[in-house]
């Protein structure tokens, strides 16, 4: 076991993964779980998330890239996997080789795929990804009897057939009813029971159970993260949060009122204070924009002070304390919380963001 002499580190509780998992298969009925573990399972780490999974009955492993599917297959995780994003020619003969089922994005795909399979290998699995309204990837509503036919002349399998909505964790649906009519009337058209329809990312699984079809991709709240403030204060289960960060404090002083703290000379004491070292920084992912945002220590909220450097962070306590105390950057402690919406709405961004940007410097430690 590889060894960490730095105090800071994410703490993944696989058994919050775990009970994601079975409210969303309460949730879904008999549709089958994707879980969506690409961008290291959103920082959280892909093989460990990979693996408690499938331990909890999961099938299916989505995926954006091909790397990211042919670390999974290194690892021997024994699951479906389908690559969402593009995969190019290259990896079709490898994806035939592996069972790995690749997205088909557009017509032009298709015929490229089409040109270079191998068919001495398994038939390449397919699924269709239509575009509905997210004008990112896939084919277009009127293409999709072309692509289909397409797909049914080369030597793939017509696996499933799937969408991406571009709205449904915000109020507003006009978008989101019309990707829904559309995907509804493209299923219709196919109609073909042996193609497995997943159109649903976490959010719509949440507030729309309605439209699990065959399966439900899972991504942000298998982590025990809403989608967005919307969808979490509307939403009729109880998410678990699978990452906490934590570190000690590894220097601490007296300073004087009036000293500056920190680059830039930003925040200066209004009194005497007491000033805590942390061992992390922007380069582990706690980026600058952070200061000022709050952390525990024994249970008490304490301030950033100064702006944040790339390896390390200072802290404002209301009393003296020993080097190698405990403090929460992101998680529970004596009772009080720190989540990472919290991290977010400081940074303007959305809670995705904050796990994902958590570097490979800062250890992932499973429980």
């Amino acid at each position: 076991m590889t060894e960490f002499y730095r105090p800071t580190k994410a703490v993944i509780d696989l058994n919050a993964i775990q009970q994601n998992l079975q409210i969303f298969k309460e949730r879904s009925g008999k549709a089958e779980i994707f879980a969506v573990v690409k961008a290291d399972a959103y920082g959280h780490g892909m093989v460990e998330v990979a693996q408690k999974a499938v331990e909890s009955g999961v099938n299916w492993l989505a995926v954006a890239t091909p790397d990211e599917a042919l670390l999974l297959m290194e690892h021997k995780i024994e699951a479906n996997i389908l690559v969402m994003g593009h995969s190019p020619a290259a990896f079709i003969p490898v994806a035939q080789r592996a069972g790995i089922a690749v997205a088909a994005i557009s017509l032009d795909w298709i015929l490229q795929a089409g040109a270079v399979i191998d068919p001495d290998l398994p038939r390449l699995k397919i699924h269709l990804k239509v575009d509905t309204g997210m004008r990112r990837v896939g084919v277009q509503a009127e293409e999709v009897r072309e692509a289909v036919q397409l797909i049914r002349r080369h030597f793939f399998s017509f696996e499933g057939l799937f969408t991406h909505f571009a709205t449904a964790d915000e109020d507003r649906n006009d978008l989101f009813q019309r990707q829904v009519k559309t995907m509804a009337a493209v299923v219709e058209e196919i109609n073909d029971s042996s193609v497995m329809i997943h159109v649903s990312n976490s959010a719509a699984a949440i507030m729309h159970p309605e439209l699990a079809f065959d399966a439900v991709r899972i991504g942000i709240s298998l982590y025990g993260i809403a989608p967005s403030s919307y969808v979490e204060n509307n939403m009729p289960i109880t998410l678990a949060p699978a990452l906490g960060l934590e570190t000690e404090i590894v220097h601490i002083k007296r300073v004087a009122a009036g000293e500056a703290i920190s680059y830039g000379a930003t925040y200066r004491c209004e009194q005497d204070e007491w000033i805590a070292t942390l061992p992390i920084g922007y380069a582990d992912g706690m980026l600058r924009g952070l200061q000022g945002q709050e952390v525990l220590v024994r249970g008490k909220r304490v301030p950033i002070v100064g702006r944040i450097c790339m390896d390390q962070c200072m802290i404002r306590l209301p009393e003296k304390m020993p080097v190698g105390e405990q403090v929460q950057l992101i998680g529970s402690q004596a009772g009080a919380q720190i989540r990472i919406e919290e991290w977010a709405e400081k940074l303007d961004t959305i809670a995705y963001e904050i796990p994902v940007n958590l570097t490979k410097r800062v250890p992932r430690i499973y429980c």
